[in-house]
């Protein structure tokens, strides 16, 4: 029988975990999915179970070497970011896997910006806000400072998709996309670590850097593997576009977080654009990726549950609404283009439902409501860059209200609703391409769909 070459990803969400073959032309013919209940951190608070991860993980990719229909050429991961795993001096995990979203403590925050430089200056110089225990960094600062022993005994913390790479290769190496993105460890002018790593010692606890276009090679069951570091997701997700388009282009990447990338924009961050929810991603080269952040998938999510309510509709009712540029003149005062007052809420909070007389009026006042927002957002990072093109994939390239709007919010632009399937697993695939693929890229691997703009709509 004749075998399948394939590469093997491992792709960790917060909230399924996944397990991908892909052939040589990029398409997915084996698909494992699992999720795992939360276990609790030692002081008590929810976070993934790194015993069970580890299992699955060990367990999935033996169950597959076995398989004799597939030949694995490679293997590599994709996992969220802002996470920890702390490795010993025996090769054990140490601790919990800390979860990004538990508190940080605020005096510990403001000690640590009192000693190594103000919140402004810090963020400015790792591109990143501050965010608490997402600035992955500030959790090994916090280890430090209150629990001495756990961080005496700690050879190496590694980021979560190098943790999978350890537990293949047993190798400790870091990688560049996770450092990069909103850890506060990483001095994006120098290029190099923050002088506060140094200064507290942490580099010593931080694995050497591999490329991560390279792979590494692990010998299971007398067989050789490439294998490559490990991506952050967010950066892994941006690799398929950027083996697709060469033209600057603008990703809006929408789930939660509507986060608006450029990886074509290299100017630095400046004050009023960190203060306004701007970073940096790291592009996989080691480049930065400007990107924007907007809180809308969660507001259009609260806002929908409100909607519900009020017009006695079902939670989901907005799938069934369709475009209707009538209600673009007619749904209030929104209009696109208009500079939002806070980046974090749109104006349709305020608004009585009452004053509209239906579902579907008031939920084109949201969507315009929020493309304000989004506007003004995605404006942040296109600046002075050429950008010809506006993808958007994730929830909202399915919403044909968003995406007209969109489309009317940037009328010298062309706007895309684009679709790859498992885009995160994909690209971590394509990064080490050439050690496992002789084919050339498809260039079908993106589906698009072009909005044009919609008439009635007054731009401004």
């Amino acid at each position: 029988m004749k075998t399948v070459p394939v590469i093997a990803i491992f792709d960790i969400g917060k909230t399924n975990k996944k397990f991908f073959l892909i052939d040589e032309y990029y398409k997915i013919v084996l698909e494992r999915t699992t999720n795992f209940a939360e276990t609790t951190d030692d002081d008590g608070d929810p976070c993934e179970d790194i015993n069970l991860l580890t299992q699955w993980v060990n367990e999935s990719l033996a169950e597959i070497l076995a398989l004799k229909k597939f030949e694995i050429k490679a293997i590599n991961f994709s996992t969220y970011g802002a996470s920890f795993v702390h490795i010993d001096h025996n090769g054990n995990v140490a601790a919990p896997l800390c979860n990004y979203l538990k508190a940080f403590p605020d005096k510990l925050k403001d000690e640590f910006y009192a000693k190594h430089g103000s919140e402004d200056l810090i963020s400015q110089k790792t591109a990143s806000p501050v965010l608490g225990n997402l600035n992955s960094g500030m959790q090994l600062y916090r280890i430090k400072q209150t629990k001495p022993e756990l961080y005496k005994n700690i050879k190496y913390s590694l980021h979560l998709p190098q943790y999978l790479n350890f537990l293949v290769t047993g190798q400790f190496y870091s990688d560049i996309t996770s450092i990069g993105c909103h850890t506060q460890l990483w001095d994006f002018v120098k290029n190099d670590y923050h002088d506060w790593v140094y200064n507290e010692g942490i580099n010593k606890i931080l694995a050497p850097i591999f490329a991560s276009d390279d792979v590494m090679t692990a010998v299971i069951d007398n067989q050789d593997y490439h294998v490559g570091v490990g991506l952050h997701d967010s950066s892994s997700a941006l690799i398929p576009y950027l083996a697709s388009f060469s033209e600057p282009f603008i990703l809006i990447s929408t789930g939660t977080w509507c986060i608006s990338l450029n990886p074509f924009n290299n100017n630095p961050l400046n004050l009023d654009e960190l203060h306004k929810d701007c970073l940096c991603y790291m592009e996989y080269h080691g480049r930065p990726v400007k990107a924007s952040r907007l809180f809308a998938g969660n507001e259009h999510e609260q806002q929908t549950k409100r909607l519900a309510e009020h017009f006695h509709k079902p939670v989901d009712h907005y799938k069934k609404v369709k475009y209707n540029s009538e209600y673009i003149t007619d749904a209030g005062t929104a209009k696109v283009g208009v500079e939002p007052s806070m980046m974090q809420g749109s104006a349709f909070n305020e608004r009585e439902l009452s004053s509209f007389a239906s579902y579907d009026e008031a939920y084109h006042c949201l969507l315009l409501d929020i493309m304000s927002q989004q506007q003004a957002s995605t404006q942040l990072v296109i600046q002075d860059t050429g950008v010809k093109r506006i993808f958007v994939d994730g929830g909202f390239s399915k919403n044909v209200v968003y995406m007209n709007l969109l489309a009317a919010a940037f009328p010298h632009i062309e706007v895309f609703a684009a679709s790859v399937a498992q885009a995160t697993a994909i690209g971590a695939a394509l990064s080490i391409h050439k050690y496992w693929n002789a084919k050339a890229v498809p260039g079908d691997m993106i589906e698009l769909k072009y909005y044009a703009i919609p008439h009635n709509i007054e731009v401004q």
